[in-house]
C-alpha cells in the first residue's frame, strides 16, 4: 500500500513539474499544447477513495493554475474528468472495469487509446471552452482541441508503453 502512495505522489510532482518547466513552453503553430499531467488522472487507481481521487485531481489542476495563472480552468476540466472518469472506463473496459481489475499494462492497446483519447478531448474541450471563453470562437476551440489532443494522446501513449512494468 505504501509503495502505491509513494508511486502516487512522486508522479504526482514529476508530471506537475514536467508540465510547468518544458511543456508550458511549447506551443507549436499557435494550437499545439500538450498537456500531460493528466496522466495523473488517467492512471490513478480505480480501487482508491473517489473523494480523494476528486479532490487531488482539483490540487493538481490548480497547481497547473497557479504556475499558468489561468484562472482555475486547468481545476474545472480535472475535476470534471475526475468525476466523470468511472463512465469512461466502463465504456473503454467493459467488464474488466466491473470487476475493478484494470491494470494498464495488460490491457489491448486499442482499449487504451480509446479512453486515453476520450479523456484527454474532453479534457482539452473543457479547458479551451473555458479559456476561451467566447461561442463566436468555436472554430478556433475546436481547432486546439483537436490538434492538442491528438499530441498529448501521442505523448501520452508513448509515455506509459516507455515506463510501464512488463509482467513476464
Amino acid at each position: 500500500m505504501n509503495n502505491a502512495i509513494t508511486i502516487n505522489i512522486a508522479r504526482f510532482i514529476i508530471l506537475i513539474l514536467l508540465q510547468v518547466l518544458v511543456l508550458n513552453n511549447i506551443n507549436f503553430l499557435g494550437y499545439i499544447n500538450p498537456y500531460i499531467y493528466i496522466l495523473f488522472i488517467i492512471l490513478y487507481p480505480i480501487k482508491n477513495n473517489r473523494l480523494l481521487f476528486i479532490f487531488l485531481s482539483f490540487l493538481l489542476g490548480l497547481t497547473v493554475d497557479l504556475f499558468l495563472d489561468s484562472g482555475g480552468v486547468h481545476a474545472a476540466a480535472c475535476v470534471t474528468i475526475a468525476y466523470i472518469r468511472p463512465v469512461l472506463l466502463k465504456f473503454s473496459f467493459g467488464t474488466i472495469y466491473d470487476y475493478q481489475t484494470i491494470k494498464f499494462s495488460t490491457t489491448e492497446f486499442g482499449q487504451r487509446l480509446t479512453y486515453f483519447s476520450i479523456i484527454i478531448f474532453i479534457h482539452h474541450l473543457i479547458l479551451f471552452s473555458l479559456e476561451i471563453f467566447n461561442s463566436s470562437r468555436i472554430i478556433l476551440i475546436l481547432k486546439k482541441t483537436l490538434f492538442s489532443s491528438i499530441f498529448t494522446i501521442i505523448l501520452c501513449l508513448l509515455i506509459t508503453i516507455l515506463f510501464s512494468r512488463k509482467n513476464k
